[in-house]
């Protein structure tokens, strides 16, 4: 599990409980790929993502870039099994 509001809040607004000084978009998505790609991971989820306190739609979209980061880092772990 992600839990959204681990980011600062300039890059995830959009959460019930906003914490400053988090880490950054860039760090997060890093962390995300590399997991992906070197544990066997079985399940993942993003977690506290409030849209309703984000009027710019940027929490969504970290939510959803942190989603394609985890799928193309398992992507590239089935292509190098083959």
């Amino acid at each position: 599990s992600v839990d959204i509001d681990s980011l600062d809040p300039a890059y995830a607004p959009g959460t019930g409980t906003p914490e400053p000084g988090g880490i950054s978009s860039v760090e997060m998505l890093r962390a995300i790929r590399r997991l992906a790609m070197e544990t066997p991971l079985v399940a993942f989820d993003v977690m506290e993502v409030a849209p309703v306190y984000d009027h710019a739609d940027a929490t969504v979209n970290m939510a959803h870039r942190l989603i394609f980061e985890t799928l193309a880092g398992l992507a590239w772990k089935k292509n190098l099994s083959r």
